[in-house]
């Protein structure tokens, strides 16, 4: 059962915008992908809320800044994007889910963006 209750405009952006014309999985997560890279404005400081393996409740919060998406080839089930620590060198780069990435300097189409993946989720839709 859904979490959120379905919100007309974020509705009509996913089927207009997003997964316009895709017929499988691999297409939906593409839309996203593309979506999601054209869109977020990168760099900007988020908070990492890395879950545990077997928990909902967030384990640890760190400061992150989030670089761009990763390489598309591993956005195939879940969207991942490269962050690092904000004193961290260019070989620090790691990646993080998404869904667990909370803006804290972000522009409105950059938050808009994010909460219309978090949005996806919590509907339980899937690529």
């Amino acid at each position: 059962m859904p979490s959120v209750e379905p919100e007309a405009i974020r509705e009509h952006r996913i089927k207009t915008e997003i997964i316009v014309d895709a017929d499988d999985k691999e297409e939906r997560a593409m839309g996203w992908y593309y979506y999601l890279d054209d869109t977020l404005n990168v760099p900007f400081l988020a908070k990492w809320k890395k879950k545990g393996r077997k928990s909902t409740a967030a384990v640890e919060e760190k400061q992150v800044e989030v670089l761009g998406m990763a390489p598309e080839d591993e956005c195939l089930k879940d969207m991942l994007v490269e962050v690092v620590y904000p004193d961290g060198k260019d070989e620090d780069v790691f990646t993080a889910k998404l869904s667990e990435i909370e803006a804290i300097d972000a522009d409105s189409e950059t938050q808009e963006a994010l909460a219309d993946w978090q949005y996806w989720l919590a509907r339980g839709y899937k690529f």
